[in-house]
């Protein structure tokens, strides 16, 4: 199976449990009286949509280069991981302004209904499922080197952890009594602020790739150090980096003997090149510059 094919299988995966859980939270929140899991609810739709959204630019992604993309389709997954964290980030402002609001009546003196068992169980199988998906969509994303399935597994842990929220302050506004139904808005609050940092986790490295931000510089120096182990090139320099989806690309000058044949320089060049590939990825994009040496 190819990698555009299995990033969809797992998107998949996730998508059918994301649905599953939309209507079971929907169905909990509504007849057990529970702003927490209503916003759940709402969460875990921004999960199916983001899966959409994965399935259809990972498929762009995987394109190979053409005549009108040079370096290949890799930003459109990029650009995907923006979208999960944009709504991610939408998901988030909407729970906390809505248990803002359930949080100011109770203060004025109204009376918040207190949620129901199914509420809570709703909550629970959310918890169970939303953090198996996580694990299993992480360790997936780092096989296949897919930042947007990275992504997608933080979503899913996002929701497992509101799923938590949602249970304690459903639990507890249960078990407590009439006084304490309050833990359920502030429940759905909690878990909202807890997803506008998961969010802003998210969109910073997107933004970043999308500006064409360096790589980091514990990478470049590393790529430095393989350039250097060449025998015969000396003073790697104007190294420029950044990355393309999941690959990198890397342009850098060095210096050569001048006196040495076309032939030979071009072979000592040629190993820079596969050697950063056989460390960075075979689809990384290389260029080398090569320079004679300066004497004296």
């Amino acid at each position: 199976m190819n990698r555009e094919s299995e990033i969809a299988r797992v998107t998949l995966t996730g998508s059918v449990v994301n649905l599953l859980l939309v209507g079971l939270k929907t169905v909990a929140g509504v007849a057990g009286h529970s702003a927490a899991m209503i916003s759940d609810a709402v969460h875990s739709l921004s999960d199916f949509v983001t899966d959409i959204v994965v399935l259809v630019f990972v498929r762009i992604s995987a394109q190979p280069q053409d005549a009108g993309h040079d370096y290949g389709h890799g930003k459109y997954e990029t650009i995907a991981t923006l979208f999960i964290g944009l709504a991610l980030a939408a998901a988030a402002v909407g729970i906390v302004v809505s248990g803002a609001g359930k949080l100011a009546r109770w203060l004025q003196g109204e009376n918040l209904e207190a949620p129901g068992m199914m509420a809570l169980w709703a909550a629970l199988i959310s918890i169970a499922a939303k953090e198996a998906l996580y694990h299993y969509t992480r360790i997936k994303g780092r096989k296949l080197e897919s930042s947007a399935l990275e992504a997608n597994a933080w979503h899913h842990r996002s929701d497992a952890l509101s799923s938590i929220g949602s249970a304690i302050g459903i639990g507890g506004a249960i078990l407590l009594g009439n006084r304490w139904t309050v833990l359920d808005p502030l429940a759905s609050i909690v878990v909202g602020a807890m997803l506008v940092k998961v969010a802003w986790d998210l969109l910073g490295p997107s933004f970043g790739e999308l500006t064409d931000s360096s790589l980091p510089a514990d990478i470049e120096n590393e790529m430095l150090e393989i350039i250097r182990s060449v025998p015969g090139v000396d003073d790697p320099h104007n190294l420029r980096t950044r990355r393309i989806g999941n690959r990198i690309a890397a342009e850098v000058h060095i210096r050569l003997d001048g006196s040495q044949p076309l032939q030979e320089a071009h072979e000592k060049a040629s190993e820079v090149e596969r050697r950063i590939k056989a460390r960075f990825g075979a689809q990384s994009h290389i260029i080398v510059h090569m320079e004679p040496r300066k004497n004296g």
